[in-house]
């Protein structure tokens, strides 16, 4: 019988690791705080943003919410940008993308100190996921293999298929799995067969962006897949890159949503624990 393997148990333990965390620092006299800066225009993002914001609150996590107009300038919200980086008491800062048009992605990105940098999007946290060395790693690769683990699914030794190389999720999960000894068959836009690869892998990661994209026929009854794909469709309902019929043709499945999404919140705040520990050991090796 198909395993569906629901992300609310994992993020429960997540949390518990994250409240007893806060305490301590708290302990410390010092307030556990993020920041999330907006470029208003996309509802969506809104949402998610102050989604964020009441899950910091029941963390016990400060958390502010800085929204900017659709046509603000580069310059501006680099200078915001900036005075968050300079901030002692802000400890994590998330940019909710996307953006719009006129803004330079790659360059607003590159300006969030790699420190505070929680969603670990700056090119100095994603060298760290390939060179393995300390950082903030993507929250989303970091849930999906979180994920696995969980329930039981060891990737070491495994014939791993990851659809969809992104720079995001993707790239970096594709790192994490060699690191793992996982062998990795990494497909995408050009492969030519995905249901070749999947039939013959023993885990599957999904992160293209795109609904309906696996379907049962292309998959095996042996195959454990973990969905991180986040589609809206045109009633407005949310689904994964894989089709829900994809759950009764495999071993075990995340569902959307309620799979890799809501562990991956959760990891964006354990991404602000491990903030702060690297930046208190900065601060220390600064003091020296």
């Amino acid at each position: 019988m198909t395993k569906p393997m629901k992300g609310k148990e994992l993020a429960d333990l997540i949390r518990q690791d994250i409240l007893a965390q806060t305490d301590a620092w708290k302990a410390r006299g010092i307030e556990p705080r993020m920041a999330t800066v907006i470029v208003e225009g996309d509802p969506a993002s809104l949402y998610y943003a102050e989604a964020k914001g009441r899950a910091a609150d029941k963390l016990g996590i400060d958390y502010e919410l800085h929204k900017l107009p659709a046509h603000v300038s580069e310059e501006f919200l680099l200078s915001v940008l900036d005075n968050l980086n300079k901030a002692p008491d802000v400890h994590g800062i998330m940019l909710e993308l996307p953006l719009p048009k006129h803004l330079n992605k790659e360059r607003i990105i590159s300006a969030i100190s790699p420190l505070k940098d929680v969603d670990g999007l700056t090119p100095t946290n994603l060298l760290a996921v390939v060179t393995g060395t300390p950082g903030l790693y993507p929250a989303t690769p970091l849930a999906c293999l979180a994920l696995a683990k969980h329930y039981g699914y060891n990737v070491a030794g495994k014939h791993v298929a990851l659809v969809g190389i992104g720079e995001t999720v993707g790239k970096p999960l594709l790192h994490l799995l060699l690191r793992e000894k996982a062998t990795v068959t990494a497909c995408h836009s050009k492969t030519p067969d995905l249901s070749v690869h999947l039939k013959q892998a023993d885990l599957a990661f999904v992160a293209v962006g795109r609904a309906n994209l696996i379907r049962p026929e292309m998959v095996h009854e042996n195959l454990v897949l973990i969905d991180a794909g986040i589609n809206e469709t045109e009633d407005g309902s949310i689904v994964g890159d894989a089709q829900p019929e994809v759950l009764d043709h495999v071993a075990a499945m995340t569902p959307t949503p309620g799979g890799v999404g809501t562990v991956t919140t959760a990891q964006l705040f354990a991404n602000l624990m491990t903030a702060m520990n690297l930046q208190a050991s900065r601060e220390e090796e600064r003091t020296r």
